[in-house]
């Protein structure tokens, strides 16, 4: 009598198939893994500035690594970091539009999420740095205050911004000094970096 395991086909139960390009070693699994180790907690902390919402936030990122997952790897492997805050930032806006709660980007609370190696005296302090910088920054023109965010909170390059924000690469670059300049006007002393 045959096994009956014999009716069913045989299916890994992850795929194997390499989505990327066929000289890159990199597995398709080992680079979903790697960006999510690499951008997962500044994506959140991006879109929760966006979004002024931890939970939402959360849900804006897994839809984007959901995204990337459908992606060629060879398409976004050298442009993965733009790539990922552009699905985000197009995501989270997506979400305030459909939720009818578009806010001006200066009403929407900066957040800044404390690392697990800082003690908590150390997180204390940060967050009340961090809020006192937020009253500040909420002075900035939304535009100031999106690129500063994204140059100096998410570490990203004129370039990157440029693909993220749509704006022109001199326009980066203009708002990002005009905003420093209007901050280093009107920061006290005990809250300069």
């Amino acid at each position: 009598m045959p096994d009956a395991s014999e009716n069913f086909p045989n299916v890994p139960a992850v795929p194997s198939v390499d989505h990327g390009n066929p000289t890159c070693p990199l597995t398709w699994e080992k680079f979903i893994g790697q960006a999510m180790a690499d951008y997962e907690s500044p994506l959140i902390g991006y879109a929760s500035t966006i979004l002024n919402d931890i939970d939402l936030a959360r849900d804006v990122v897994q839809d984007t690594f959901i995204r990337l997952c459908q992606q060629d790897i060879a398409k976004v492997r050298h442009g993965l970091k733009s790539w990922l805050f552009t699905v985000c930032r197009n995501r989270a806006l997506d979400i305030l539009r459909k939720n009818k709660r578009i806010q001006p980007l200066e009403d929407i609370q900066w957040r800044e999420i404390a690392g697990p190696d800082l003690q908590p005296d150390e997180q204390a302090d940060r967050k009340e740095i961090s809020s006192r910088l937020e009253t500040y920054l909420d002075r900035l023109s939304p535009n100031q205050r999106e690129v500063i965010i994204l140059k100096f909170q998410q570490g990203l390059s004129y370039q990157e911004i440029r693909e993220i924000t749509g704006l022109k690469t001199g326009n980066v670059g203009f708002l990002i000094h005009t905003g420093l300049k209007r901050l280093r006007d009107i920061l006290p002393d005990d809250v300069r970096l």
